[in-house]
């Protein structure tokens, strides 16, 4: 007998819960609204009906691979980020909430052409210009699975034409000066990888998570080039983590940027670090031309 939604649910829900998924109910509801094929919001209306059998296969094959604790994101290939659907495979971090704050930040400030360093799913340097149909951006990764999956996403975001990817480690195949640089680096030292929950350790890109090393060497590589990409009186913007925030300041500080702060994420805990370039950029700082987006 094809069961309920509702039957479906219960059990999808109580496999979670066993398998010590963090919010199964949560879960649960999504992956059947997807299953459905309906709104989360009329799922309540949609659960009283008998499931279709290939409603109900699709239902228990997500609840399995949510057992196995992959990300519900990936299960769907899609995150909401920013109030826009950004597209979501395992070779791009799962774009999260705390980084709205770095996107927040960021929409603060003026600027025409950004940078954005590591961007992965792009779902930073997209929403930017989303959100400033004027400017125009460049974003660098170093794998091009991530760059593939940023393209897809600029242009489901109809961003393409003044977004500009490239393959790069860093600033390496980078030219030209920026009003704004922003990154969500590797941050996680390598100690705390352990103490990570299976689904980011066992199912997001290693590289895109730690340096190997104190979580603070992406930083450093960001700061040292920053004059040098930075327009003067231009902005540097990085996500942290919630501990970071005094050594990453005390990194930029160090390169020449100047009124560094910090700003936090909804939960209060300090989650960015800016700094500007001055308004005279020192002379041995190399200039690389305007270059275009």
């Amino acid at each position: 007998m094809i069961p309920t939604g509702s039957e479906a649910l219960r059990r999808g829900i109580v496999s979670l819960r066993a398998a010590g998924v963090e919010t199964p109910e949560l879960d649960a509801r999504l992956l059947m609204a997807e299953a459905l094929g309906v709104p989360r919001a009329r799922l309540t209306v949609a659960l009283h009906d008998p499931l279709g059998d290939i409603a109900e296969a699709d239902f228990f094959h997500m609840i399995a691979l949510r057992e196995s604790r992959r990300p519900v994101s990936q299960i769907l290939g899609r995150r909401l980020f920013f109030d826009r659907w950004f597209a979501v495979t395992p070779e791009v971090l799962d774009p999260r909430p705390e980084t709205e704050t770095l996107v927040a930040t960021a929409l603060d400030h003026p600027f025409d052409r950004v940078l954005d360093l590591g961007t992965g799913s792009g779902a930073i340097v997209v929403t930017l210009l989303a959100e400033r149909p004027q400017a125009t951006g460049v974003g660098t990764d170093l794998s091009p699975h991530a760059v593939q999956v940023a393209r897809r996403n600029a242009l489901s975001l109809g961003v393409e034409g003044r977004l500009s990817l490239t393959l790069s480690n860093w600033y390496a195949s980078i030219a030209g000066r920026f009003d704004l640089i922003v990154s969500n680096p590797p941050y996680i030292a390598a100690t705390e990888m352990a103490a990570l929950s299976p689904e980011v350790r066992e199912h997001e890109p290693r590289m895109a998570l730690t340096d190997e090393a104190d979580g603070l060497t992406a930083y450093r590589a960001i700061a040292v080039g920053a004059l040098a990409h930075l327009r003067p009186g231009g902005w540097l913007m990085v996500e942290i983590g919630p501990t970071q925030g005094a050594a990453v300041s005390d990194i930029f500080r160090q390169a020449g940027l100047t009124e560094i702060g910090l700003r936090p994420d909804f939960d209060g805990r300090d989650r960015v670090v800016l700094a500007r370039a001055p308004l005279e950029i020192p002379a041995d700082s190399p200039d690389l031309g305007q270059g275009d987006a």
